[in-house]
Parts: C-alpha cells; sequence; structure tokens
C-alpha cells in the first residue's frame, strides 16, 4: 500500500460524511497515474502553489494602487490569509483540507493588473464581459505550463469558478474558501483603510460592529466562528442569518466608503488609461504579443480573448513598464 492510499483511508476514518474524498474525486480531463506519495488535491495545490500565475500575485493590486507602505495587502497575501481562514474551518468541521488550500491558492489568479479596475477596463475594450473567476479557470486549463495547463482536478476547477457570492461550489470545501473570501478581504481591506487613514474604527457602522466585533481581530473570530457553528453536520457551508446581514451591511458600507473613495481610488483613471492604450496598441498588431499568445490566435483562439489574456497576466509593475517603453519618449544620446 502506497502512502497516498493510506492518506485516502484516513481520510475516510476521520472526515466528515459531507467531505470531498480524495479516492472519490472526479478525476482530471487528461488521466494521469496517481502520485504514490500524495493525493490528487495535495499534487493540485502544489501544481498552483509552483505556477506562474501564483508567483505574479504578489505584485498585483489589492485594493491600493502602488502603495507606498510594504504593509498594505496585494492580491498574494489575501490569497494567503484567505487560504488561513478556510482550512481553519476546514480543519474544525472535518472537511478536505487539501482541496480546500488548492481552491484557496487557486481563486484569484485571474485578477488583472490594478485589482477590478483592470476586470472593468477590459470588459469595456473588448466588449464583454471580463470576470476573475473564469479567467483563473482559463489559466490552469489552459494558459499556464505553455498552454497545456495544470490538468487539475474537477473539484478544485470548480471551487476556483464558483467562488464569488453570486455562484455556489458543489462541494463544501468549496464553500468555505466562497465565505473565507469574503470574511477575509472584509476585514483586511477596514485595516488596510485605517492604516492609509482613509477610515476609523469609529466611522464603521455600530449596529455592525455591535454584532461582529470592534476590532479586527473579534471580527474576524466572531465570522469563523459563526460560519463553523452554523455549518457542522450540515450539507451547506453558510453563515448565521443574523451574521450574514451583518458582514452584507458591512460590505455595502465598504462599497461607499472605500471602493468607491476618491483618496483610494485616486489613481484608477490612470491604470484605466493604461491598460486601454495597452490592449490598443496589442489589438493592433498581434505580432506584438508573445510568440504563445500568437500561436493561440493561430489555432483560432479569438484575438480579444487573447489579448486580454495577456494584459491580464500582467503585474502592475509590469504593465506600467511595457506603458513607459512605448508610449514615454526616452532621452535621446547623440555620438561621440
Amino acid at each position: 500500500m502506497t502512502f497516498r492510499e493510506e492518506q485516502e483511508m484516513r481520510e475516510h476514518e476521520m472526515l466528515s460524511e459531507y467531505a470531498a474524498f480524495s479516492d472519490q474525486s472526479q478525476g482530471r480531463d487528461v488521466y494521469e497515474e496517481p502520485c504514490d506519495i500524495r493525493t490528487i488535491y495535495q499534487r493540485d495545490r502544489d501544481r498552483i502553489l509552483h505556477c506562474k500565475s501564483f508567483r505574479r500575485l504578489k505584485h498585483k493590486t489589492q485594493v491600493f494602487l502602488t502603495p507606498d507602505d510594504d504593509h498594505y495587502r496585494t492580491r498574494l497575501t489575501h490569497t494567503l490569509e484567505v487560504a488561513q481562514i478556510a482550512r481553519t474551518i476546514a480543519r474544525t468541521l472535518k472537511l478536505n483540507e487539501d482541496l480546500t488550500e488548492a481552491i484557496a491558492l487557486g481563486h484569484d489568479l485571474g485578477h488583472t493588473p490594478f485589482g477590478h479596475a483592470g476586470e472593468r477596463t477590459l470588459t469595456r475594450c473588448s466588449g464583454r464581459p471580463f470576470n476573475h473567476n473564469e479567467q483563473s479557470v482559463r489559466i490552469v486549463e489552459k494558459l499556464e505550463n505553455k498552454g497545456k495547463g495544470l490538468n487539475l482536478s474537477v473539484e478544485v476547477r470548480d471551487g476556483i469558478l464558483n467562488h464569488k457570492t453570486s455562484l455556489m461550489p458543489k462541494t463544501l470545501e468549496g464553500q468555505v474558501v466562497r465565505i473565507s473570501d469574503k470574511i477575509a478581504y472584509v476585514n483586511h481591506d477596514i485595516d488596510d483603510a485605517i492604516r492609509g487613514n482613509i477610515l476609523k474604527e469609529s466611522d464603521l457602522p455600530e449596529n455592525v460592529t455591535d454584532i461582529l466585533g470592534h476590532t479586527t481581530r473579534d471580527r474576524l473570530n466572531c465570522l469563523i466562528h459563526d460560519a463553523i457553528n452554523n455549518s457542522c453536520g450540515k450539507e451547506i457551508v453558510s453563515l448565521s442569518p443574523e451574521i450574514s446581514e451583518a458582514l452584507g451591511n458591512l460590505r455595502q458600507y465598504m462599497f461607499k466608503y472605500l471602493y468607491t473613495n476618491p483618496i483610494a481610488k485616486c489613481e484608477e483613471k490612470k491604470a484605466d488609461m493604461m491598460l486601454e492604450l495597452l490592449y490598443n496598441y496589442y489589438m493592433e498588431d498581434v505580432s506584438r504579443l508573445t510568440n504563445e499568445c500568437v500561436e493561440l490566435i493561430l489555432t483560432g483562439e479569438d484575438q480579444r480573448t487573447v489579448v486580454c489574456d495577456y494584459i491580464a497576466g500582467m503585474t502592475d509593475n509590469y504593465a506600467t513598464q511595457q506603458f513607459r517603453d512605448i508610449y514615454v519618449p526616452k532621452s535621446w544620446k547623440g555620438g561621440a
């Protein structure tokens, strides 16, 4: 018996009846011989962790564009916070922690540079919706590994695709990530806003903080405990009605006073203009794209899709540098 098979047996002994068991996965689109050490979800987690798209998250905006302070969240630190919250909930509910972690680490791979502002720009420029959750799946299915994709399991891809509030993953592990994503970003965005002197703790609505807590730590503690207590022994992972309503009210407050705040978002118009110019530049001449992108177009991919792929894969820094190289005049140096 391999070590992987021993782990799969232990899952049946230790996990909830509602967990996604590794040996019952629907598998991969392309069959692979199982690893003798790792379960299918452990392999998926490792593939995401080692892929280029994951590494680029460290230089992609969460809320604040190009902050001077190193302590503001990036898309990578957000992802790690989601993974930790999700693992805590999954472990306590006796769900598959490896599947949960894989989904959490991969859920935001498709985010554009400059956060949701970049998403809106590509939507406008391409004339069709650009959604980061769908792009995350496209990355792991087709764009990573020189066009071969990561060949992840059905369950991991389902969790990545359906992590948005308006959607619902099929596995409880995916549902854990869906809730953990909201728990993480609402709380760490408040923390960053307080650090940036955009909000004060006392500004938050009392009808929310009296329920969820008056500090980031207390709110995280409240939300995580509620998700666990309200989901234990059930076939769905959810918050209790009171806590869910309070979190929804807090999200509405954040959209009104942070996510559209002119101080926090003062650079977004520049980012929008810059990405639009880059989009038009690559649409004018596909030979300006990488060889991999050109090959996708030659094999029948829509040019708008491939240009969006290329721009969405950029970090904030790389997009800015590309803009400089293309549109900003360089100093002229005459001969001696």
